[in-house]
């Protein structure tokens, strides 16, 4: 784990502060939008490179462990985000979209980070990582006009152009440059020592223009960070308990049962922070919960993470 990746949290906090600080230029402000998008596909098209949607098929030689993952990401997970959406952000209408947006797309990258620290089975979590990838592309749009289309704030024109941006035309980049690249093993394994990290440089660059464009609402809305963050504690703590009984109950050995656990409950922040700048751009508060949600996830990923350290410890001294 880099010194970038620990400082995570860290630094999505300093971009949203510098933000709204240079924000408060008008000039800055004014133009501050137009980065976003660009800064977000980059950060997309770096991201996509790095994942093999090729070895998709991998995923199925555990069926098991990819059954129950597909049921726990796509089918109860929604379910969930739901259910909690109606009971606390009923009244608020773009935190709604934003918690649906956040909870319904599994992580494509830190999940892996945290299965390792957690000595949980590192090659089983990234053979299902293309699937989740491919799914949430698939169902996210279905996702959010299933569960926030009554609402009134989507729009389906909106959505599909903003899938077409900032996911389409970065996956079909990567797909582009990795067969372009797929003859130079040596370059292309150097070339992604090299990039790791920029895909967290670019996200915190366009979360700086979002809050150098809208901070002011952020800054009059301080009090709806409490109600966004209820939910947000809730969802973890829940599925945390569902996925440590439903990989009991499956049999999973301690290393699956973590992979099981960090994969049901790591969110793609990232990506849903992309959808919402561009598909709802009149919306900031969307973004928000966005912004709000890894700042949440990467410290309680981190305490799971030595909750199950413990569990396996306990387990070895009985």
């Amino acid at each position: 784990m880099s010194l970038i990746e620990k400082l995570y949290s860290f630094i999505i906090f300093i971009s949203v502060i510098v933000g709204i600080g240079i924000g408060q230029f008008e000039t800055v402000r004014g133009s501050a939008e137009f980065f976003i998008v660009p800064l977000l596909v980059i950060m997309l098209y770096i991201t996509f490179l790095q994942i093999p949607i090729a070895d998709i098929k991998s995923s199925f030689k555990n069926l098991r462990f990819t059954s129950w993952t597909i049921i726990m990401n796509f089918v109860w997970t929604p379910i969930l985000a739901w259910i909690l959406a109606i009971l606390f952000l009923s009244g608020h209408p773009a935190l709604w979209i934003g918690f649906i947006m956040l909870m319904v797309t599994p992580c494509t990258d830190w999940y892996l980070i945290f299965t390792g620290i957690a000595k949980g089975n590192v090659a089983l979590s990234a053979a299902i990582l293309p699937l989740n990838l491919v799914l949430q592309i698939v169902l996210l749009p279905i996702y959010l006009l299933v569960f926030g289309g009554t609402i009134g704030v989507i729009r389906l024109s909106d959505l599909i152009e903003s899938v077409l941006i900032v996911l389409l035309i970065p996956l079909g980049l990567s797909f582009l440059t990795k067969y372009l690249l797929q003859r130079n093993r040596q370059f292309k394994e150097k070339l992604y020592s090299y990039i790791g990290a920029l895909p967290i440089i670019f996200l915190s660059l366009a979360i700086v223009a979002m809050f150098a464009a809208q901070g002011q609402i952020l800054i009059d809305n301080l009090a709806l960070l409490w109600i966004i963050t209820v939910p947000i504690l809730l969802f973890f703590i829940i599925n945390f308990v569902i996925s440590q009984k439903v990989g009991g109950l499956m049999k999973f050995n301690y290393q699956d049962k973590v992979s099981f656990s960090m994969t049901t409950l790591a969110r793609n922040s990232p990506m849903a922070l992309a959808i919402a700048m561009t598909a709802f751009p009149e919306e900031p508060l969307i973004a928000l919960t966005l912004v709000i949600g890894p700042l949440l996830e990467l410290p309680i990923l981190t305490m799971i993470t030595q909750m199950l350290l413990l569990l396996k410890n306990r387990t070895i001294v009985k």
